[in-house]
């Protein structure tokens, strides 16, 4: 008679442990070192201008213990705009993955297939009527986002983000709407034109309180929006049939990651205008740092999308002083470099092939 058979687990794979406690360790010092580099670079929006603020008189107003003329300089007209600019770049950056994903094309992000420069439409065709004011332009960006998202989605093939056709479709619809907000801006009255080209630029210049605490409260929510859907866009990143069987609704969980994404771009476009290049480079920048391939951690993303858009608003207010420029230009013209060398770096490794 033979006795009862016993079955063995199989044994721990040391490997495979050491490289999950690797990547702990890096994903801990990426995220200490981006936050690191965001308060950083938050201390020097508030210490630097025409009237120069030493870091600690800094942190002492930030504590509320400073005298009356340095808490005004700090809390009152520089805070509002360094805040922006780091939650706005979370926001975009958030929202770049949140694409990527859902396209599975690292060019899928909002500013590339269209989204930003419908939320560019939608805002501008509110300033030129006259109607100025930070709610009517936050609407009418998110209209007007949401209402180029649902056209892409119809034209691109409706059974799927994931092609792509989808993104093509969004470069051409982008390239109809930058056609459209220049006849906008051609037919406006001068002076109406000439704040809209401004805001086009865009620019956090002149933003205060009025303009912050209404973005920073949306941006939370979207932020907690998306981490509530951040399980199914994993899911969602292994393939539809695969987070079918997990039992993801996939049509709902896409609309619904779609619309959040599309949001986040169209409040941080309403407050500063379209800021390209930043919802594009983020994620592919956590993915370096982080060593991820298959997807972007949406917490690195947002991190590094906070640190792109707070550089680079100081390098538009302080590098050329007197002169300051517009945040978007910064944007742009660092999002073309990367983009750039992205390319050569491609080409370098195809020879090598």
């Amino acid at each position: 008679m033979t006795g009862p058979t016993t079955t063995t687990a199989p044994a721990p794979d040391p490997v495979s442990g050491a490289r999950r406690r690797a990547h702990r360790r890096r994903a801990i010092a990426t995220t200490a070192t981006l936050t690191a580099l965001a308060a950083a670079v938050l201390l020097a929006s508030l210490g630097a201008g025409d009237i120069t603020v030493p870091v600690a008189d800094v942190v002492r107003a930030l504590g509320g213990r400073a005298d009356r003329p340095t808490t005004t300089v700090v809390l009152t007209w520089r805070l509002p705009r360094a805040l922006l600019a780091l939650v706005l770049g979370a926001a975009l950056g958030l929202s770049g993955a949140v694409f990527q994903t859902l396209t599975r094309n690292p060019l899928g992000s909002p500013d590339v297939i269209g989204f930003n420069t419908g939320a560019s439409t939608g805002a501008l065709a509110v300033l030129l009527t006259g109607a100025a004011g930070y709610t009517r332009t936050a609407l009418g960006a998110l209209v007007g986002g949401l209402a180029t998202a649902a056209l892409v989605y119809a034209l691109g093939g409706r059974r799927s983000t994931a092609t792509t056709r989808f993104v093509v479709t969004g470069i051409a619809v982008s390239a109809v709407l930058t056609s459209v907000n220049t006849w906008l801006m051609y037919g406006a009255d001068t002076s109406v034109a000439a704040r809209a080209a401004q805001w086009t630029a865009g620019s956090l210049d002149a933003l205060g309180w009025e303009q912050a605490v209404p973005a920073l409260v949306a941006i939370a929510a979207l932020a907690l929006a998306t981490a509530l859907l951040a399980r199914t866009l994993r899911a969602l990143e292994l393939g539809d049939d695969v987070a079918t069987s997990l039992g993801v609704r996939v049509v709902r969980a896409r609309l619904l990651l779609a619309t959040v994404g599309v949001a986040l771009t169209a409040v941080a476009t309403s407050v500063a205008g379209p800021l390209a290049f930043v919802a594009l480079a983020a994620p592919h920048i956590a993915r370096l740092l982080h060593r991820r391939t298959p997807g972007t951690s949406l917490p690195g993303a947002a991190l590094v999308g906070a640190v792109l858009l707070a550089g680079a608003d100081w390098v538009a207010a302080h590098a050329f002083a007197p002169v300051q420029l517009p945040t978007g230009a910064v944007t742009v013209s660092a999002g073309g470099g990367y983009l750039l060398w992205l390319l050569l770096g491609r080409r370098r490794n195809d020879r090598t092939v």
